[in-house]
């Protein structure tokens, strides 16, 4: 990430009992279930990309924030971000949190910075990215995969002319 910030850093404070966080046995086993990787629009979405021509790296580790699917070859990354974690329609959404609005909130208004700063960074590297909710890939597949294909498709004549 970008040693400037272009803003201040929002501090999220640690999840833990000290600080007056608490968790029930089965709020923790609710939270171990949700997936960070492989969830069923990021499958949905590499089987449709598979299935159209391309190939790509899943969880790329080599870059900086380490996007879903990666198609270095296009230097194209594409992320598929959850509501709740990225903060989709954060200003209407972050008052109806009501348990530990003191972690919450600041928890997820990182989130949505580190993805602004994750962005720009990899922009600057020359990516080409693409951000799309979860819900959108679940109800558009068909749209979402379009928008990635026809840039994959400007970028290929971009190769072909050179």
């Amino acid at each position: 990430m970008p040693k400037k910030y272009s803003e201040e850093r929002i501090k999220v404070p640690r999840f833990n009992e000290e600080s007056g966080f608490y968790t029930t046995p089965q709020r923790s086993k609710i939270m171990g279930k949700i997936r960070g990787k492989n969830t069923k629009p990021e499958l949905a979405f590499r089987k449709a990309l598979w299935a159209a021509g391309y190939r790509y790296r899943i969880d790329y580790k080599k870059l900086i924030g380490k996007p879903d699917i990666a198609l270095k070859k296009y230097k194209t990354v594409i992320f598929i971000d959850g509501e709740f974690w990225h903060g989709h329609n954060w200003e209407e959404r972050k008052h109806k949190i009501r348990s530990n609005r003191e972690f919450w909130i600041p928890k997820i208004e990182r989130n949505i910075q580190r993805d602004q700063e994750v962005n720009l960074a990899l922009e600057e590297m020359g990516y080409t990215v693409f951000r799309f909710w979860e819900s959108e890939v679940k109800k558009n597949l068909d749209v979402c995969l379009h928008k990635v294909v026809e840039s994959l498709k400007a970028k290929t004549q971009g190769f072909e002319n050179k």
